[in-house]
This record gives C-alpha cells, sequence and structure tokens, in this order.
C-alpha cells in the first residue's frame, strides 16, 4: 500500500488497480461477444431447421394428394432433422436466439399443423359420414392438436431455463406427431377404411394434443449425451430397436410412439400409488445434534 502525501490516506498499488481495469475490459468485450453470436444468424444449424421445415411441408402436400405413407414419413424425416440442429449448433457454437426461434417455428409447421392436417385428410374429416356431430369433433380434434402443440411450444420456451432437464412437462410435440404420423402410416398400410379405424384416429389425435398440454412428467434422455459413459446394455438395445424398425417400420414406430406417450401418466401413477419412505429418526442422536449446536 502507497501513502498519498497530499491527502494523508493509503491507496491502493497502481499495479493492482490496473489489473482490475484490464480485467474488466476482458469481460465487457465477451459480454459484447455473446451478444453478438446470440444474435447472428449462422447456416448450418439453420439448415437443419429448414430441412425440417420443408420435410413437414411436404407431409401437408403429400396428404392432399393422398399419398399418405410418404406424408408420415416426411414427419419422421423431420424429427431427425430437428434432432440435427441444435445438436450441431452446440458442437459448433453456433447457437443463437434467431436458431431458437426460428426452430421453435419450424416445430410448429411440423410437429404441430402437418400431423393434424395429415391425419385429417386420411380419415377424420370422414367421420362427417356418421352424422354431423361427429364431422364437427373430427376437425375440432384435428384444431385441438395444432392448438395444444403451440401451447406446448410457448410452454417450454418460457420454462425450459428454469425446469429440470430430465423431464419434460407433457408429451414433447416430436414424440406426439410421432404418434399421430405412425397411426396414419399403420393405417394406410393396413388398409384400414371402417367407422372403426376413423373413430380410432379421433381418439389418438385428441388424446395427443391433450397430453401435450398435460402436467405428466416424460423422461427426456438428455443425460445419455455423446461424450458420457453408457452401459453395454445400451449398445445391444440400440441395434435391436432398428432391427425392428426395419422388420416392420409403421407397426413398431407407432408401438414405441404409443408407449412413450402413456409413460408420462403412468410415472404419475407409480409415483402416486408407491410407499412412501419412512426415514427413522434416532432420538438419541438428535439430542446429541441438538447439544453439539447449543
Amino acid at each position: 500500500m502507497n501513502l498519498d502525501e497530499s491527502h494523508g490516506k493509503l491507496s491502493a498499488p497502481r499495479g493492482i488497480a490496473g489489473m482490475g481495469r484490464v480485467k474488466n475490459i476482458m469481460l465487457e468485450t465477451s459480454d459484447k461477444k455473446r451478444l453478438i453470436r446470440s444474435k447472428g444468424i449462422y447456416l448450418l444449424p439453420n439448415l437443419m431447421t429448414t430441412a425440417a421445415l420443408f420435410a413437414g411441408f411436404y407431409a401437408i402436400v403429400a396428404s392432399i394428394d393422398g399419398n399418405f405413407d410418404k406424408a408420415a414419413i416426411a414427419i419422421f424425416v423431420a424429427q431427425i432433422f430437428d434432432g440435427l440442429d441444435g445438436k450441431i449448433a452446440r458442437l459448433t457454437r453456433t447457437e443463437s436466439d434467431f436458431g431458437k426461434e426460428y426452430d421453435s417455428l419450424s416445430d410448429m409447421i411440423a410437429f404441430g399443423l402437418a400431423p393434424a392436417i395429415v391425419v385429417y385428410q386420411w380419415g377424420i374429416e370422414r367421420l362427417v359420414e356418421t352424422g354431423p356431430v361427429w364431422g364437427k369433433l373430427g376437425w375440432l380434434a384435428a384444431f385441438t392438436y395444432t392448438v395444444s402443440a403451440a401451447l406446448r411450444l410457448a410452454r417450454f420456451n418460457v420454462i425450459s431455463a428454469t425446469t429440470s432437464k430430465q423431464f419434460f412437462e407433457g408429451l414433447p410435440s416430436p414424440p406426439a406427431a410421432s404418434l399421430v404420423a405412425s397411426f396414419v402410416w399403420l393405417a394406410a398400410d393396413l388398409g384400414w377404411s371402417g367407422t372403426g379405424s376413423l373413430m380410432l384416429a379421433f381418439l389418438v389425435t385428441a388424446a395427443a394434443g391433450t397430453l401435450m398440454v398435460s402436467r405428466f412428467n416424460y423422461y427426456s434422455f438428455k443425460e445419455i449425451g455423446t461424450r458420457k459413459q453408457v452401459s453395454f446394455t445400451y449398445i445391444i438395445i440400440v441395434p435391436m430397436v432398428f432391427v425392428l424398425i426395419a422388420l416392420n417400420p409403421p407397426l413398431v414406430l407407432f408401438c414405441l410412439a404409443a408407449s412413450f406417450a402413456i409413460s408420462g401418466p403412468f410415472y404419475w401413477l407409480w409415483k402416486k400409488v408407491r410407499p412412501a419412505k419412512i426415514v427413522e429418526v434416532d432420538p438419541e442422536a438428535d439430542d446429541n445434534n441438538y447439544r453439539d449446536q447449543a
């Protein structure tokens, strides 16, 4: 410490003060770079998002033309690109606010609007043949799915930073789209066209929309990262799943989507019925702890 002769007070060394100013300048520069990066627009991740948006748009066009199997496949292709854009952005450190907003809008088209139009074009519109009331309920079910997807995405954008990364609140829109798209694919593959199949399509669409805005917890699988060690069981399960999908894609994909959709309610029910853990407290130990604290 140095003595200030004019005021008779102690002052900090100039070297330490200079180092503090340099550190503050470096922090301000880093914050500015981070701000510029968050507002930037990057080609590669947004290209993947555009591909997902294109696949969703193609699904709508294919369903209007009556190619329901191609429409369903396009929705699954959109999910692949939707999963790639976020991972590429994190790996290349090109995350941005623009990319997040663009991805949300793309998800709304590919997983909110496209599945509703595909299932409506496939058969829900024909519910009017069973009566005018069923006809109105049909397009209302498709609309319910779409608005539920919009609400689910909006809620996720608001609370994603404050919630646990282990679970999603409500059924995510991509698995919900998988449930609807795989059902249409399976129905088109098996040639379903009766009133029973139309009623089932109505129930599947309405259930998918309801689960998206529910408070059920769904496992996010984010704990299984590419850089983390996994057990040998995962190495066996992954190729087995691909083999099963290759044997009968629409049936296996529908079973997987349905299993994940009902996992949320089952997990909620399991937490309700499981016995609560009873913690035994030793009175003597508790009394000793109280004396130590006193």
